[in-house]
């Protein structure tokens, strides 16, 4: 096999990077809704420790896994496990996956737009802009996607610890009392529901191959899993000791909600919401946009001779006319979250076959 077209672009630190910003999404602004529906007070907080050490394990072994074949893409990892015509129908589910996704979060963030900034604007025209600027991204260098990702990180970051140290003040212990109340089917589901929002880190079954030197990767991406729960458990938390359950649970963006209680002393920013809608654009613009570079990628593995610019360009109408497809934001919700259940379970199969291939070869690698 040879190495895959690009590989040694990147470090693993960059892989650190990618999935903890990959990870971050639009459910960290929902996600505290969701747990309080499910569990009581704040029990939430066991079910994303629970979630995100099943995500941990998760991504040490999906990126072991990937490492046993060094700077080899996908595509010829499973070829070699698991013949060549599996691994097209491989290949093209994950296609059909990661432009759902971006699909999803072009719709996402223009849906969020039009609710809170560009009310008098066509909802086509601002995913159309959204989308275009999407396509100049992947258009470009594969590794200018990881320096993006780099530039934004620590931007989105003070904004989140802004949103979470302020309301600091507003905490009321009783909110987050009784403790262990909540039923074991409450803790089922508040624990897959947190594993859910972990699926990001996915991206390492196809970015590891462009890594120069793996060999500290599968630890990178789990910092970066165990980054966001801790992030997320601090998030909820102030979510619930500052609302309450009921209130948190009748909310449907808490984490935005909480950042209007942000007050910036000596009037220079009134707004802080702003900001922090400024800062989830940019998360969902670079979800968007490791999305479509990955099924970009993809078809460029199984058609080599086809130019990149000509499958962006063949893909990006079809992406558009997938995000007008929801009527409303509440059957969006419902589409994204049977694509957040596909993500996670077609990334279980697929490592479950690939190790179980390997191991039935013996750990042997073919030439």
């Amino acid at each position: 096999m040879k190495p895959m077209n690009g590989a040694g672009i990147i470090s693993d630190r960059d892989i650190l990077i990618a999935v903890t910003i990959n990870i971050l999404g639009v459910y960290t602004l929902s996600l505290p809704r969701i747990l309080a529906e499910e569990t009581t007070a704040a029990d939430g907080w066991v079910g994303i420790l629970l979630g995100g050490g099943v995500a941990c394990i998760l991504a040490w072994v999906v990126a072991k896994l990937t490492l046993l074949y060094p700077n080899k893409s996908f595509f010829s990892i499973a070829s070699d496990l698991v013949t060549k015509p599996i691994a097209v129908i491989l290949t093209f589910l994950f296609t059909l996956q990661y432009i759902a996704i971006t699909s999803f979060q072009v719709r996402e963030v223009s849906a969020l737009a039009h609710q809170y900034l560009f009310d008098q604007t066509p909802l086509e025209v601002i995913s159309l802009s959204f989308l275009l600027v999407v396509v100049y991204g992947v258009c470009g260098s594969r590794a200018g996607i990881f320096r993006l990702n780099a530039l934004f990180l620590p931007f989105v970051l003070v904004g989140l610890l802004v949103v979470v140290v302020v309301p600091l003040v507003f905490i009321k212990t009783e909110n987050l009392l009784p403790v262990f109340q909540t039923d074991f089917k409450g803790y089922v589901q508040s624990t897959y529901s947190s594993l859910n929002t972990f699926a990001g880190f996915g991206i390492i079954l196809f970015y590891i191959a462009l890594v120069k030197n793996p060999k500290n990767t599968p630890k990178m991406a789990v910092k970066g899993v165990i980054f966001n729960t801790i992030l997320y458990t601090i998030l909820y938390i102030v979510c619930i000791g500052t609302f309450g359950n009921s209130t948190t649970a009748n909310l449907f963006f808490p984490t935005f909600d909480l950042s209007r209680t942000v007050e910036i002393p000596g009037g220079f920013f009134e707004r802080f919401d702003a900001f922090l809608f400024l800062a989830w654009t940019i998360i969902l613009f670079v979800h968007s946009l490791m999305a479509f570079d990955i099924a970009v990628m993809t078809l460029m593995m199984v058609f080599k001779k086809v130019k990149k610019i000509m499958l962006v360009i063949t893909l990006t109408p079809l992406i558009f006319f997938i995000s007008m497809i929801p009527k409303d934001y509440v059957e969006l919700t419902h589409i994204a979250r049977y694509i957040s259940l596909i993500k996670l379970t077609s990334l279980l199969l697929v490592v479950v076959l690939l190790w179980s291939a390997y191991k039935i070869k013996g750990g042997k690698q073919s030439e």
